[in-house]
């Protein structure tokens, strides 16, 4: 009865330990999906002014989700009225990514967009997921 009791308590600590992690990242990013591409395992939060220069900071792991296109892959980010950034993966693999974007002109980050596209070259568009909008909800 011992050994039932550690162990149903050892997964309870597990249980909270990640529950905790995962609600000091704030909200989970849905799966972003397009023709090639993949994002998932996605987080982010908002950090408060005096943390991390207030930015929106993310993570999740990008996916080549098609090997044999010849294509590599990229996360979109784009916080205020600033211009898109690009994270790219590596061809044929998944990659885990973590970065944070900021204003240095703010205290902290208000609004930011992410997306997953395909990188086609030059001459073919580029095809990316929809665009997913975040509010700084504490500001």
């Amino acid at each position: 009865m011992k050994k039932v009791l550690v162990g149903i308590a050892a997964a309870g600590l597990m249980l909270t330990a990640s529950g905790t992690a995962l609600a000091a990242w704030g909200s989970t990013i849905p799966n972003l999906k397009s023709s090639g591409a993949e994002f998932v395992n996605g987080a982010y939060k908002f950090n408060p002014p005096a943390t991390n220069h207030g930015a929106f900071e993310w993570r999740g792991r990008l996916v080549d989700t098609d090997p044999n296109d010849g294509h590599n892959v990229y996360v979109l980010v784009r916080i205020e009225a600033h211009d898109w950034v690009r994270y790219y993966g590596k061809q044929k693999r998944a990659v885990d990514l973590h970065h944070s974007n900021w204003d240095g002109a703010q205290m902290y980050t208000h609004k930011a967009k992410i997306k997953v596209c395909r990188d086609r070259g030059s001459l073919h568009p580029d095809n990316c997921s929809r665009t997913l909008i975040y509010t700084n909800p504490g500001r």
